[in-house]
């Protein structure tokens, strides 16, 4: 039987060739997809309002007389028409426009539109407003309903889209929307079938609960975002079923490695990294592969659990490999794994995208033959000629920086092609409960919620940077008093429009200002080897201050920087201050971190400095960040396109983690069911992330 997951977009009247393509762009190639192109909002257009009542900020719709209609010619050419009504006139401007419209919109004409107000020369002005030239009579006050607003790509606008979706629901009479929830879970959650709820979001009636609407509340709005987390939810689950599907090495806890390296170590593990290492031995002896992520705040002592798990695993006679996001990063876990295990007799390679020539033959070589027990790098461990002698357990670090994909892209290089190595994650980045059991459903989670014992507080303090020079004083007396500062900047490229002090011209200034001190500079366009010397001096007590981008955010440990400065603070997310706060505060001295703003500062920003001020506990910090910037930002997958939700809002609809959850074990048993789910709502996303 024909669905509508099979009738194709160009089957509506005006979408040609060019049409679908730039629809394919949104992923839209069915009338199917085009229903579930949800309205993210709605715009309120059911009333006229006065010119003379309009505030800046205000979106409205108003309607008059055009006095005039000129063509202005500044630094660009626009085409600006005064409207006038009882109260007052009001300009629409244009900077994109052809004749057709310049004839339409002349003296005289009437004329209705929707927009915006903003400040121009000439008052209060619409930039590119939606018009109608001669309106018809607007709909009564009880059948006036909400105007939905859809996400667009480069070519199309709003009314297009939403003609598209109003011809769309035409199809529903004789093709209805399979329904593949049992009815007995909407009833207990008193929820409308799937075509209803999708009729009523498109085209809600005159008489639907228009602030329950607005704020994403409506039950309508609601049975969609609950089906459209289940479908993350068990794509997720697929995955972990995919990676599970495989069989893995059980690697026996046997040999004294582990407390040889424990030995060693001039301080004893906290409760938490017990807790932790307990399960993963637990997991790492299965013969099903470990899929599980270690998150602890930055100074927990993950390392350690990740060098613990890895002498499991040699323990038993097989390889572990160790991928990092950065190069930096990468370097500092061969560091510490260098000064831990080679002590052991265990031998370590290192590859990464900068390792060329002889070097990389060498160290393939000593992976291909197993002679090297432990492989250090970035994502280039993972290219095709990397081949392991006896792969069973991968460790990842800052898993976020990593698309789903590439954890799936591991199951072949296990032993024998054959065997899925366990996966062990690790991130910094604390992710709030609710985030963790939708962003992370294929994974089971580990917690280190106990920093080392005498791991002083970090005393935090937000100045403007009027008072730079205070802030410059400061750093003096410190090194002065053999403490090492760090100073920050947030961009490395002078840019006026972000007035932010580059990190070149700051070290310049700074080295000016404080003769006395010496001051290495550190950036992502440095080469590998140039970082990894200054970082090393900087580490060795040899550079009293280091300027530095956030390529320093993750990883590096110097006990003995007592102050950090945070340019700019109001630019970067709090789980990233947080992670760059605890740069300092490793060792015994009292620490402090100056967080120096360009104001003036938006409530926003307000709230974020504050709460980092309030606080240490980086779970704490992470809600805070989730409620103020939204999960695509504090999982840093902006940019891959994970958790990118049509509908649902993770603070708004965190009651529906739990009971998502729930319903999705039972689901997984109908395989129909979940590739249809997840081909409603992720359609070509199915693998998160990739890039």
């Amino acid at each position: 039987m024909t669905s509508l997951d099979d009738i194709s977009v160009t089957q509506l009247k005006g979408v040609g060739s060019a049409l679908a393509e730039k629809l394919a762009k949104l992923g839209i190639h069915s009338i199917q997809d085009l229903l579930f192109h949800l309205p993210y909002r709605y715009e309120d257009r059911t009333r006229v309002v006065p010119m003379g009542s309009l505030r800046i900020g205000d979106i409205a719709v108003v309607e008059g007389e055009v006095m005039k209609a000129d063509l202005v010619m500044g630094r660009r050419r626009s085409l600006q028409v005064t409207l006038r009504d009882d109260s007052g006139f009001l300009v629409m401007r244009f900077f994109h426009f052809n004749a057709a419209q310049k004839n339409q919109l002349t003296e005289g004409a009437r004329v209705r539109c929707f927009g915006e107000v903003r400040p121009g020369r000439a008052g209060y002005e619409f930039y590119h407003p939606e018009y109608q030239v001669s309106p018809p009579p607007m709909a009564a006050a009880g059948e006036a309903t909400l105007t939905p607003v859809y996400p667009l790509t480069e070519g199309i606008q709003q009314p297009r889209v939403r003609g598209l979706c109003q011809q769309a629901l035409g199809y529903l009479a004789r093709f209805p929307i399979k329904d593949w929830l049992p009815p007995s879970l909407l009833s207990d959650y008193q929820l409308p079938g799937i075509t209803d709820a999708v009729k009523l979001v498109h085209s809600p009636p005159a008489d639907a609960a228009v602030h329950l609407l607005m704020e994403g509340r409506h039950p309508a709005q609601q049975r969609l975002v609950m089906e459209e987390l289940l479908a993350h939810q068990l794509s997720l689950l697929q995955v972990r079923e995919q990676i599970q599907a495989r069989a893995a090495l059980p690697l026996l806890p046997t040999g004294d490695l582990p407390e040889q390296f424990l030995e060693q170590l001039p301080f004893s593990l906290t409760g938490a990294q017990k807790q932790v290492m307990k399960e993963i031995r637990q997991d790492l002896s299965q013969p099903v592969p470990m899929l599980r992520l270690v998150q602890g705040d930055v100074g927990s002592g993950k390392t350690v659990v990740a060098a613990l798990a890895a002498l499991q695993a040699i323990g038993s006679g097989a390889q572990v490999a160790l991928m990092a996001p950065t190069e930096i990063l990468a370097e500092q876990h061969f560091r510490n794994f260098q000064g831990w295990l080679a002590p052991l007799g265990i031998e370590l390679a290192w590859l990464s995208g900068k390792v060329k020539g002889k070097a990389r033959q060498e160290a393939l070589a000593a992976v291909a033959s197993g002679q090297a027990q432990v492989a250090i790098g970035t994502h280039a461990l993972f290219q095709d000629e990397v081949q392991f002698h006896r792969l069973a357990l991968v460790i990842v670090d800052e898993q976020h920086r990593f698309g789903v994909h590439q954890r799936l892209a591991l199951r072949e290089k296990g032993v024998g092609g054959q065997l899925a190595p366990h996966q062990l994650i690790m991130t910094a980045t604390p992710i709030p409960r609710t985030l963790a059991m939708s962003a992370y459903a294929d994974l089971d989670t580990s917690v280190i919620d106990e920093l080392p014992p005498g791991r002083k507080p970090i005393e935090t303090v937000v100045l403007p940077d009027s008072r730079r020079d205070d802030i410059v004083e400061r750093v003096r007396t410190a090194c002065r008093q053999g403490r090492q500062a760090y100073w920050v900047c947030t961009l490395i490229e002078e840019s006026e429009a972000l007035q932010c002090q580059a990190a070149e011209v700051t070290a310049q200034e700074l080295a000016e200002r404080l003769p006395d001190l010496k001051i290495g500079l550190v950036h992502g366009r440095l080469k590998a080897v140039d970082k990894a010397s200054v970082m090393e001096r900087f580490k060795s007590g040899e550079l009293d201050l280091l300027v530095a981008t956030t390529v320093i955010e993750v990883g590096v440990d110097v006990p003995n920087a007592s102050l950090i400065i945070i340019e700019n603070p109001e630019r970067l997310g709090l789980a990233q201050l947080h992670q760059l706060r605890g740069r300092v505060g490793r060792g015994e001295q009292a620490s402090f971190c100056v967080l120096m703003y360009h104001p003036p500062l938006s409530n926003n920003g307000k709230a974020r400095l504050q709460a980092l001020r309030d606080s240490q506990d980086g779970f704490f910090i992470a809600e805070k960040d989730l409620e103020i910037r939204g999960p695509g930002e504090v999982l840093g997958t902006r940019q891959t396109g994970l958790m990118q939700f049509r509908l649902a809002d993770f603070e708004r609809d965190k009651g529906w983690i739990e009971p998502v959850k729930g319903m999705a074990p039972a689901l997984m048993q109908q395989p129909a069911v979940v590739s249809a789910l997840i081909r409603r709502w992720l359609g070509e996303n199915i693998r998160y992330g990739e890039v």
